[in-house]
């Protein structure tokens, strides 16, 4: 039998240290060794070192000013969370491990005086074997986490930057420099006494047709012979459909459920969302439970047409769900904070609400960022927002290549097993894609890189069911250009994010546009007044030019101070006069280039907005949800696009 403690539920400690300085204190109790530099505090479970030290009045606020610059010393200190586990969560005889689902980034664990593990990597959960160490009395649980990286940001080169880490957290121009260190998933003890399950994983097939759907249940039970894997599957409580086999049979030919009657599940705009809970339990003859895995599900069939007037070798971008066109429209979705390990469940509902109800059904999950929590994915599957979920690799401006080395390759078929491993069981989950704008010097990565390829090779194993990108954009070209308009060559494209020239030139752009697919647009905009006067701290909010430290503290790419000039022939009186213009501009930039598209439907699949939220309080930049939460201009256009024309069309299921 399996049991599991959830250890966040446990009062934790973390200290910080001199490097290398806690290896010296040989009784291992560094929570209340005076060499600490930062004697023990409360922490919480997840969450980062930095939140904690700005709880305890040890870091400024980050958000204000230039107070970001005095975080960047968390980085060259060693962290330790520590807890003590319940005497009545050991057992003599059973083994006993802790799983980690997300740590960030490097280091070791030890339990009492002895060292377990290493772990490195913040892609995959970490799993770390206690049994032999644990001892009668008290146990101590210590995470010790090293150095980060030095830089992984977003200016480089691609092919270089082999440290499995967030990249975004060393600044981007949406966001200043937040190395997080610190503990970023669920962190369970696991009590095992005899079988269970290992790499247990489902998918949902269906056909939407007949409305019937299949669960395809793969994974193994070690020593379970003579036990019994039960699926059962249910909605609202109630069973729908059950199917078991031997336990010693799980691994040679898996468990299917089905095909039996279901009820579809829609993107947003198009119908409902019903979800179905999927139990899968390991059972003794007397009917007693070794080991559960529960997730939920949902049936929804997706293909992929080509765009009307599209070149016959080109890619197909009219996604089809349950046999009807959906034009995808949407954000692509950054973290919600620099220190993600803080965000809640709250954050998450906020913002997928907000998407939701602008009418959007796609979010892409860019790749210079993590894995995101279930949660995320559990709110998506509820409101009918689909997710374009990117592995980890993003470009780096000076070179944009994936590495090529055999160690980095195998690195990332382990992220990508572990990905799609811990997800594929969404209804939300569209594609699977390689990275964000991976690029030769003339073109998009594809295939034929051998990161990419293996990559590929990945998805088509383990969820042949799901369409996988190389990178995106994904080409042939990696900006539409317009003087090759009508020539087919402008498939997946991303840009542009802004215009030099007026909102007219930027309307004659759009009207030729031949684009398949645009899953990256924007434009600048800056945030309310209020926000950039609350977050100003001893900087001048005013003149909004790259002279001002306050206006390039994250960059300077989204002021648009000469274009005001040469619109009014005279400078802002104000800085409610600038924003009012700038929100204004960035609405009607937005709003010009999403109804182009739409109207194009079929001849064009999508459009994805460069890019959703604020995780910082930029002074201007291309999201159009303010840090706050609160929409821009920009977001209330593009709802009106969004909702119109069509979006409300009967689905139903």
């Amino acid at each position: 039998m399996k049991t599991v403690y959830d250890l966040a539920s446990l009062q934790w400690r973390v200290s910080g240290w001199i490097p290398y300085l806690w290896s010296l204190d040989r009784t291992m109790e560094v929570g209340a060794s005076p060499k600490a530099e930062i004697p023990a505090l409360p922490a919480r479970v997840p969450g980062s070192v930095q939140q904690i030290l700005r709880d305890n009045g040890l870091l400024p606020d980050w958000n204000t000013g230039l107070n970001a610059r005095q975080c960047e010393w968390v980085e060259n200190r060693h962290w330790i969370y520590e807890a003590e586990i319940p005497a009545e969560w050991l057992q003599p005889g059973s083994v006993i491990r802790v799983r980690c689902e997300g740590l960030d980034y490097c280091g070791r664990v030890f339990l009492n005086e002895s060292e377990v593990g290493s772990f490195r990597g913040s892609f995959i959960p970490h799993v770390f074997d206690l049994t032999r160490y644990t001892r009668g009395g008290r146990n101590v649980l210590r995470m010790i986490f090293d150095h980060p990286p030095r830089w992984l940001g977003q200016f480089g080169y691609t092919s270089r930057m082999t440290e499995w880490k967030t990249r975004f957290n060393y600044t981007w121009d949406w966001t200043a420099r937040l190395v997080q260190t610190g503990i970023t998933g669920g962190i369970f003890l696991e009590r095992v006494d005899g079988a269970e399950f290992a790499g247990i994983r489902c998918w949902t097939e269906t056909d939407s047709q007949t409305k019937t759907g299949c669960v395809r249940i793969r994974g193994a039970a070690p020593r379970a012979a003579g036990l019994t894997v039960r699926a059962v599957l249910t909605r609202d409580g109630r069973p729908r459909a059950s199917a078991e086999c031997d336990g010693s049979e799980l691994a040679a030919r898996g468990l299917d459920i089905g095909p039996v009657p279901v009820d579809l599940w829609w993107p947003n705009g198009l119908g409902e969302q019903p979800l179905y809970t999927l139990e899968v339990s390991l059972l003794s003859p007397d009917g007693s439970v070794h080991d559960r895995h529960v997730c939920r599900v949902g049936f929804r069939e997706v293909c992929w047409d080509s765009c009307e007037g599209a070149p016959p070798e080109a890619d197909p971008w009219v996604c089809v769900v349950n046999g009807m066109p959906v034009f995808l429209q949407g954000v692509n979705w950054t973290p919600v904070l620099p220190l993600y390990a803080d965000v809640s469940e709250e954050q998450y509902r906020h913002l997928i609400s907000l998407y939701r109800d602008m009418g959007c059904n796609i979010l892409r999950v860019w790749g210079g960022a993590a894995l995101e929590r279930e949660e995320f994915y559990n709110l998506c599957d509820e409101v009918g927002l689909m997710v374009w979920q990117e592995f980890p690799l993003s470009s780096s401006g000076r070179e944009n290549l994936p590495p090529s080395d055999d160690e980095s390759i195998r690195a990332h078929e382990e992220i990508a097993r572990s990905y799609i491993a811990r997800r594929q069981h969404h209804a939300s989950l569209l594609l699977w894609c390689g990275g964000n704008e991976l690029q030769t010097e003339s073109a998009p990565c594809d295939l034929s890189h051998p990161l990419l390829r293996r990559q590929g090779q990945v998805v088509a194993e383990m969820d042949p069911g799901r369409r996988f990108l190389p990178t995106s954009a994904s080409g042939p070209r990696f900006y539409a250009d317009p003087a090759q308009f009508g020539t087919g060559v402008h498939w997946d494209v991303h840009g542009p994010w802004k215009t030099e020239g007026s909102v007219e030139d930027w309307r004659a752009y759009w009207e030729s546009d031949d684009a398949l697919m645009r899953s990256e647009v924007g434009a600048p905009g800056t945030s309310p007044a209020d926000i950039i006067r609350q977050y100003a701290g001893d900087c001048d909010v005013m003149p909004a030019t790259p002279a001002n430290p306050l206006w390039r503290r994250t960059s300077i790419w989204w002021i648009e101070w000469d274009r005001f000039v040469h619109e009014h022939g005279r400078e802002p009186e104000s800085l409610e006069e600038y924003v009012a213009w700038s929100q204004q501009r960035q609405a009607d930039l937005l709003r010009i280039a999403a109804e182009c598209c739409k109207r194009r439907f079929p001849r064009c699949g999508g459009f994805i907005v460069w890019m959703g939220h604020d995780c910082f309080p930029c002074t201007a930049n291309t999201a159009i949800i303010d840090f706050h939460g609160r929409p821009k201009p920009a977001a209330l256009a593009l709802a009106e696009v969004f909702r119109g024309n069509g979006a409300e069309a009967e689905g139903g299921s």
